[in-house]
């Protein structure tokens, strides 16, 4: 990869600072969230909190510190990073439920209108699970099939936009296949299964294609090492939310029969 001259010269505080402030400024809204809804309701999920700490610190070591300027010289760190940033902070994330806590902290009057955007067509189409994938999975081959890789690493602001979108489409890749905020436009749980399985093997041949293929300036035996943390990194992560899918599948079905086995009085 680059030289830690070129490093340096590149990846700037700045760039890091803008790439964390977000997630600072999210982290502590949702803590004063939890506090805020505790006083009047009853007390929010303990999990759930730390579900949303946990995030978070993924998704901030990866942006800022030594960690961050290793990812960027060392494709190995790279690859822990897309894993931190791009798989795992957006599923700790999810399991926070953050829009449910936003809807119980927020008046009543704003909550409905909130409740009607998301009910926005734009916001089923973005969330279909074909489209998630599309932006999340077919964004991974765009980035480490192509020179973008290597102009990431040239420009600070193309630096910013991909790793915002590889945490956005992490994210709504995440929502699309397992639900627990509210969701209006639900897929069903078969559709979903389909477009997963699809999407996880996408995943997998990527990363033996960059064992086979390295993106430019990157070394074979850098790159065999990466493709190997993606892929079995990935395969730990994806088996988490495969496992959350189905047993939300489950739950469901198993719902369903007990009331088919209930007697009507």
């Amino acid at each position: 990869m680059h030289s830690h001259e070129s490093h340096i010269q590149n990846f700037s505080i700045l760039v890091q600072l803008i790439l964390v402030l977000p997630f600072l400024i999210s982290l502590v809204s949702y803590i004063v969230a939890v506090f805020y809804s505790n006083q009047h309701k009853k007390n929010w999920s303990h999990f759930r909190t730390m579900s949303w700490i946990l995030g978070h610190l993924c998704a901030i070591i990866t942006l800022i510190g030594p960690f961050a300027e290793l990812t960027h010289i060392n494709f190995s760190a790279h690859m822990v990073g897309h894993l931190l940033l791009g798989m795992l902070a957006p599923l700790l994330i999810a399991l926070a439920a953050p829009m449910t806590l936003l809807l119980r902290t927020i008046p009543v009057k704003t909550a409905r209108l909130i409740s009607r955007i998301l009910r926005n067509s734009y916001f089923s189409f973005v969330r279909n699970p074909i489209i998630a994938t599309i932006l999340n999975i077919g964004g991974l081959w765009l980035l480490y099939t192509t020179p973008l890789f290597n102009m990431m690493h040239e420009s600070s602001i193309l630096f910013i936009l991909i790793h915002i979108h590889i945490f956005l489409a992490g994210y709504l890749f995440t929502i699309a296949f397992i639900y627990i905020d509210p969701t209006p436009h639900q897929q069903s749980y078969i559709f979903r299964s389909i477009v997963l399985l699809v999407a996880l093997t996408a995943h997998s041949i990527l990363s033996k294609y960059i064992y086979a293929h390295p993106p430019n300036h990157v070394s074979s035996e850098q790159a065999e090492l990466g493709a190997m943390i993606m892929y079995y990194g990935g395969d730990a992560i994806e088996i988490g939310l495969v496992y959350l899918l189905f047993y939300q599948w489950f739950n469901k079905t198993r719902g369903s029969l007990s009331t088919k086995v209930i007697p009507s009085s």
